[in-house]
């Protein structure tokens, strides 16, 4: 099964509102049948020839349904006779019913529509909720690989996509095949020879529709792709505004985008020609196609084979046929993009899951003893070394270790290791490197129960839009205000929060622009404190914290560190003399490990990061 009918499927979790609009569908379709069945003894009054009163015209039905549908079908005699006479009669009555029978129509096609996109837009939440829940449990590793704005185009643009071809297919296809069907029957009840020989058209239309829609499904894929590309340029561009602007290369952005615009639109383009050649072929087909049923049947007519209104009555519902089945080409078309659509989607989904979440793991119990790396191996992507070679090294519970190194050494990922954000690699040997809790390796266990008990600061601080409230809560659903307002105070943010228009109820714009580089370092500190983590990452915790209140926070966070592992990229001096030991890391390799005046005699290395790379402690 493709992906798009597998996506497609997941529409019959609402059957019996897909029955109901079927219904609706298929009574819209018998009102227009029945109106065009009627049209005969109103152009036969018109026509002036041999016009019938409703009698006569109820027993030619009845005549006619004797060959088409069992007896009990046709209309009692009793009815019959109590139906008024006369050709004009006639005609005002069917008239009348024809009026009754279009607002049935209208309304049950009305029915038909919202039931048929509720279950497609329903449907299509469910992908769109489905879709982002797997990104977020996708490897890390494999999002940095792709880029995170090929992911949400993938969610967003691409579910949008199948939702069209949802609903080409079960509103608008359904809602025209029905109607197309009915003017059909209604042409062969009429006279079924003349309705086969307008049918000899289909399978030629089969074809060429059939090539098309193969030829619009590749096109779309390629436009996807290159929309896909086009997304990710724009929110580099826009979420590094400032860096644009200061380094004045909006020419640069500007041209960048317009290339990748125009790759976008030759490939739009290319859906643009075979959808634009589509139509013009069915018209042409279709017109041949009656010009030689007209031909034929003036023939018929001339030597009384077939009546002139039962040819104009076959015309009429043919042509009703026609302009139902007409839109049936592009809705197709619409079918076959999203297809293209579909089939980037079921790539996402069949990704890889991060292991960790499986609910029969153990809880990893809290960490009270030690953290171990044994011969960690890691690489990124595409990536010419390794960006960890090998790493072997214990920290005891309580000690506070700085991480130092060139840049590039393999700091933050050998940090990144201990809440699993990464998985270490296979080693040449056949071995995977562990990271050991307490002796317990960390991937046998709940990752969830891991990450609880971890906070984490890093130099990129990241908050979301809403409320100060909201964003030091983050990760803590039960925490108090109580607890929100001391964890802000350990991490002297309470006083600039408290001067805000709305204090913790103050709301924090994307990406927390609205608050300074200190500012949102502050409340990421306390989003940690609040964890109440036993073991505390920092990643350049306090780079953008400004001079005044660098050393306050260095003494909340020492104050808070007591009793918990503490792992550190440092980059101060006063934060690598604070520390019990302090890791030397080169080129993905643990070199030395010491106190600072240890690592000051023997390890070059160090030397040359303290010379030119610590800073001072702040005045």
């Amino acid at each position: 099964m493709s992906p798009f009918w597998s996506f497609a499927a997941k529409m019959l979790r609402y059957r019996g509102m897909i029955v109901a609009s079927f219904i609706m569908a298929g009574v819209s379709a018998a009102t227009l049948g029945a109106g065009l069945v009627a049209m005969k003894p109103i152009l036969e009054g018109l026509l002036g020839k041999n016009p019938i009163g409703l009698p006569q015209l109820a027993r030619d039905l009845n005549s006619k349904l004797s060959a088409w549908a069992p007896g009990w079908a046709n209309i009692p005699d009793s009815v019959i006779q109590k139906l008024p006479d006369g050709p004009s009669t006639a005609v005002a009555w069917i008239m009348g019913s024809l009026c009754v029978l279009t607002a049935i129509g209208a309304t049950a096609t009305f029915f038909h529509a919202y039931l048929s996109l509720t279950v497609v837009n329903l449907t299509t939440t469910n992908i769109r909720r489905d879709a982002f829940h797997k990104v977020l449990h996708m490897p890390l590793k494999d999002i940095v690989l792709g880029g995170p704005s090929d992911a949400i185009s993938r969610i967003m643009q691409d579910t949008a996509a199948i939702s069209g071809g949802f609903n080409s297919l079960l509103s608008k296809a359904v809602s025209q095949v029905a109607k197309g069907i009915g003017s059909l029957i209604a042409a062969f009840f009429i006279d079924w020879r003349l309705a086969c020989l307008a049918l000899a058209v289909g399978p030629v239309l089969f074809v060429i529709i059939r090539k098309l829609g193969k030829r619009i499904r590749r096109a779309s894929k390629a436009a996807l792709v290159a929309q896909s590309g086009l997304y990710q340029a724009a929110a580099e561009s826009l979420q590094g505004l400032r860096v644009v602007k200061v380094h004045t290369t909006e020419r640069y952005e500007a041209g960048r985008f317009h290339r990748m615009n125009k790759d976008a639109m030759r490939e739009l383009n290319r859906v643009r020609t075979a959808r634009a050649l589509a139509s013009p072929l069915v018209e042409a087909l279709t017109l041949f196609a009656i010009a030689g049923l007209t031909l034929i049947a003036i023939n018929n007519i001339r030597v009384g084979v077939i009546e002139a209104s039962a040819v104009i009555q076959v015309i009429v519902a043919l042509g009703a046929a026609g302009a139902s089945f007409k839109p049936l080409t592009g809705l197709l078309n619409d079918v076959q993009a999203s297809a293209a659509a579909a089939d980037r989607l079921a790539e996402l989904m069949k990704g890889p899951t991060e292991s960790g979440h499986e609910p029969s793991l153990p809880k990893l119990p809290r960490h009270k003893h030690s953290i171990s790396f044994d011969n960690v191996i890691f690489t990124y992507p595409a990536a010419a070394r390794p960006a960890l070679d090998g790493v072997s090294i214990t920290v005891n519970h309580g000690e506070t270790v700085a991480v130092v190194g060139p840049n590039g050494s393999g700091k933050t990922t050998l940090l990144a290791l201990v809440p699993r954000l990464f998985d270490p690699d296979m080693g040449p040997e056949g071995r995977r490197g562990r990271v050991l809790l307490d002796g317990n390796d960390i991937s046998r266990y709940s990752v969830r129960s891991l990450r609880r008990q971890i906070g984490v600061v890093t130099q990129e601080t990241v908050l979301f839009k809403g409320t100060i409230r909201h964003n030091i809560a983050y990760g803590s659903e039960a925490a108090t205000d109580d607890s929100i307002i001391a964890a802000a105070k350990r991490a002297r943010a309470h006083d600039f929060i408290t001067a805000l228009p709305k204090g913790y109820d103050t709301m924090v714009a994307e990406q927390g622009l609205t608050l300074s580089g200190g500012q949102r370092q502050r409340l990421a500190i306390a989003r940690a404190i609040l964890r109440d983590p036993s073991i505390l990452i920092l990643d350049e915790a306090t780079s953008m914290i400004d001079a005044d209140s660098e050393a306050q926070i260095a003494e909340a966070l020492a104050d808070f560190a007591k009793g918990r592992t503490s792992l550190i990229v440092a980059h101060r001096l006063s934060t690598v003399l604070s520390a019990d030991r302090i890791l030397v890391m080169n080129q993905g390799k643990v070199v030395d490990a010491g106190t600072h005046a240890e690592l000051l005699r023997r390890c070059p290395v160090y030397r040359l990061i303290a010379d030119r790379q610590l800073l001072p402690p702040v005045a």
